[in-house]
């Protein structure tokens, strides 16, 4: 009994002498290393990843942002160049008119001078009349165009009653029998209503 329990001791006291422990470090050590190269090659196995979904949103967010801001400098520089030439517009609108019109200007002035030393009275009425034609033809090249109101019923669109009177007969009745003014439209517009006498 005593010789086996002896063995027993023996075989305890190798157990755990420096050697056995150093195998159990050098088992140990090897199974971390070989976890360790494991994990590396997973690592180096596994893809590098590209831009992410929040990356690729934020570069669309600034482009999109970079186009708008272009579009509303664009936008600004269009109103501003209208607005401008709107200006220029309403300050020479009636440039070409007036450019038409002085031929007959120039027409009346050489009608006063001629009026002066004229002892006839006939050819100033003449040139009058010639002016008068002149200045006619040239504002309906524009678009103006006379009202025609005499004979005509009386029509609140386009006529300004001033004042009824008796008409002179029957079929008279509710028509224009006398225009104290001359109704004008302008490119089928009307720019004056014609002052008229309409028959009761």
């Amino acid at each position: 009994m005593k010789f086996n329990d002896m063995l027993k001791k023996k075989k305890k006291e190798n157990m755990d002498t420096p050697e056995n422990i150093n195998d159990v470090n050098q088992d140990n050590i090897t199974d971390d290393t070989q976890e360790q190269a494991q994990q590396t090659e997973t690592i180096e196995a596994e893809p590098v990843a590209g831009p992410t979904a929040e990356d690729k949103l934020k570069d669309e967010l600034a482009q999109a942002n970079d186009k708008y801001l272009r579009l509303y400098a664009e936008f600004d520089n269009f109103r501003r160049r209208t607005q401008k030439e709107r200006v220029e517009a309403r300050e020479t609108e009636g440039k070409e008119l007036i450019v038409a019109l002085l031929p007959v200007l120039d027409d009346f002035e050489r009608a006063q001078r001629s009026m002066e030393k004229a002892t006839d009275i006939a050819p100033i009425k003449e040139g009058v009349t010639l002016i008068q034609n002149k200045l006619k033809n040239i504002l309906t090249q524009k678009g103006l165009k006379e009202m025609e109101s005499i004979g005509t019923p009386f029509d609140a669109d386009l006529q300004e009653a001033i004042t009824n009177i008796p008409a002179p007969t029957d079929d008279l009745k509710g028509k224009v029998i006398d225009e104290m003014e001359k109704g004008y439209t302008l490119k089928d517009r009307v720019i004056r209503f014609a002052k008229v006498i309409v028959g009761a």
